[in-house]
């Protein structure tokens, strides 16, 4: 029997290593250059340029808006760290950025105790109230002329558990500090607008100056996401360009997914993972499909969807199956998959659908995220469409839609 040592060193000499640095693929790491957020950052820049020229002396306010996966926390922390540099080195003043996530820090006391330990203040365990703390914070600011920009992630968080006069202190706070300069400007980072919209107006007027909003990414902005992500974190040409397709295409907002980068930058780093453990140097679409299978939420949703579908649904889906295996192929030609259902329909003793009815089948099986289907490219004679499995080949699958046919052709007896 091989011992629990030998099995741990055995996995630990792997030869096969395609992820360079891993933590390129990490939720938390902020990329140099964020494709496709580059237009957020130019209007961040505007927003906060007067603090640079002296022309603006009030408290800038933006309010960030974007589902999950958007890009909302890495663009404003890329933002930040940018902005302090510039201003420093190009203007000769002084502006630090504090990112806070309101998840972790909910009270107005934790807000205002971070930006103390950020700005490394003399900060009491106990004794000094929130509001105390941040007239210190301002008194620090204003002696040494810097300007803080404190940018309050998952802001709606706080909104909601947050006493009002907390909340309004917050974002009144120059109704309470008597200063010439404002040194303190926010940038609020929501999920969506309504835990902003339902405050008092009194208050939502202070927090409501500039809205920028982010829209889920489109599948051909995920794969510049991926493509750039792959050359940080991967060694040179080990992932395969149809994995970083397939997974656009998922994700894609514009193909019915969520437009979540981050789940699909986790999908990739599985898949680069479940490539690594196989031995194999690349990482091929197979793995990616496993990988997708599961971190994608909506994965268990697609399996349940089937037992809804009508008995040719699931024919012309068990026929995509069996001419994938047959030529151990990703895809097939639309003709090819047609021909098959044709036969498997007969065999079932079925009068097979007309080619119409058959592609509104396959437009249904795309549109619960069970196929994918593209138009065919260079290479091929004609335009044809080619169509694949948005889910792994595997055995349990064919199963689950051969009992499913099973039912569906019991149920008419």
């Amino acid at each position: 029997m091989v011992s629990t040592k030998d099995i741990l060193a055995d996995s630990l000499r792997s030869s096969v290593l395609i992820i360079k640095h891993k933590d390129k693929l990490s939720p938390d790491y902020v990329p140099e250059n964020l494709p496709h957020r580059e237009d957020k950052i130019r209007e961040l820049g505007f927003t906060f340029r007067g603090l640079l020229t002296g022309e603006s002396k009030d408290s800038e306010r933006v309010v960030i808006v974007g589902r999950t996966g958007t890009g909302k926390t890495a663009t404003v922390k890329l933002f930040g760290k940018s902005f302090e540099d510039i201003a420093e080195r190009e203007y000769g003043v002084k502006v630090k950025y504090i990112h806070i996530n309101c998840y972790r820090h909910r009270s107005l006391y934790l807000i205002s105790q971070e930006i103390g330990n950020a700005l490394k203040l003399p900060v009491p365990a106990r004794g000094l109230s929130s509001q105390e703390l941040f007239k210190m914070v301002h008194e620090y600011l204003d002696r040494r002329n810097i300007h803080l920009i404190v940018g309050l992630d998952e802001f709606g968080h706080f909104l909601n558990t947050a006493p009002t006069e907390e909340i309004y202190f917050l974002v009144r706070l120059y109704d309470e500090i008597s200063a010439i300069i404002k040194r303190i400007s926010y940038i609020f980072i929501v999920n969506d607008s309504y835990s902003i919209y339902k405050l008092d107006k009194s208050i939502r007027d202070h927090i409501v100056r500039r809205v920028i909003e982010f829209q889920p990414y489109k599948s051909t902005e995920l794969y510049d996401i991926l493509k750039y992500r792959t050359s940080e974190a991967f060694n040179e040409n080990t992932v395969d360009d149809e994995a970083l397709q397939f997974i656009a295409n998922t994700y894609g907002f514009d193909k019915g997914g969520s437009g979540n980068a981050r789940i699909a930058i986790e999908t990739l780093s599985l898949a680069g993972e479940i490539a690594e453990k196989e031995g194999s140097p690349i990482v091929l679409l197979d793995h990616v499909k496993r990988a997708n299978s599961a971190i994608n939420p909506e994965i268990q949703e697609i399996v349940d969807s089937l037992s809804y579908l009508d008995l040719h649904q699931l024919i012309l889906l068990e026929a995509l199956i069996r001419v994938l295996k047959r030529n151990k192929a990703d895809e097939i030609t639309m003709g090819m998959l047609e021909n098959e259902y044709i036969s498997l329909a007969r065999e079932l003793n079925e009068e097979p659908r007309k080619h119409t009815q058959v592609y509104e089948y396959l437009r249904k099986l795309k549109a619960i995220g069970v196929v994918n289907t593209r138009q065919s490219g260079k290479g091929m004679r004609g335009r044809t469409t080619l169509v694949s499995l948005s889910l792994p080949l595997d055995k349990k699958l064919d199963e689950y839609i051969t009992q499913q046919i099973l039912v569906k052709l019991k149920s008419r007896t």
